[in-house]
């Protein structure tokens, strides 16, 4: 943890010296140009802010083109003075051209600042204004027909032989006179030994 706070220290150090020395050519430059008191050091803060709002929005990954253009304007801005005051310029007699340079860099520091930090947002092509239309009534879907259950078909009539009928009679005719009662149809299915719809069947010819 310690070395690591060693080399951010380190860099910081490093980053605040160039700004230091950066700053103070600009300064020196504009006041070889003619720009003194407070307008000298107006003149490395513009450069200095144009270089971070280019900076800020290279990061930010939008509208890259202007903001790389912005980038180098700030930095030639930054070299050249840098150059300049390393001996190569005399700084008593500056060349006119320079001068107006010097001048007009305030408006370009703004125009470019400007553009920086107030760019329209962008649109979405594919979002636009929809006209008025008339409101449609929402309609229900109808529920699919349900097929009709057709009743289930009446089972046929069971075929009873009249000799099995003669001889429930007599079966019936025993139970009542044994029981006093009436022979019911599951008695009657047990005494005959017939299936459930035959016994039921011989039931109603008794």
């Amino acid at each position: 943890m310690r070395a690591r706070l060693a080399r951010v220290d380190a860099v910081l150090v490093q980053a605040l010296i160039a700004a230091a020395l950066s700053f103070a050519h600009l300064h020196d430059l504009a006041m070889a140009a003619g720009q003194d008191g407070w307008k000298a050091w107006a003149y490395p803060v513009s450069v200095d802010l144009l270089l971070v709002a280019a900076w800020r929005r290279l990061r930010s990954g939008t509208t890259k083109a202007a903001a790389w253009c912005w980038f180098v304007t700030a930095l030639a801005a930054s070299l050249g003075a840098n150059v300049a005051t390393a001996g190569l310029l005399d700084l008593g007699n500056v060349p006119a051209w320079l001068r107006i340079l010097v001048a007009g860099w305030p408006a370009v520091a703004f125009l470019g600042g400007t553009l920086l930090a107030h760019t329209a947002p962008e649109t979405d092509p594919g979002t636009g204004v929809i006209e008025d239309q008339e409101d449609e009534p929402e309609t229900t879907p109808e529920p699919p027909a349900q097929p009709a259950i057709e009743a289930p078909a009446q089972a046929p009539p069971v075929p009873v032989p009249s000799a099995l009928v003669e001889h429930a009679r007599k079966v019936a005719a025993e139970h009542h006179a044994r029981t006093g009662a009436p022979i019911d149809t599951p008695t009657l299915r047990a005494r005959l030994g017939v299936p459930a719809p035959m016994a039921e069947a011989i039931a109603t010819h008794i």
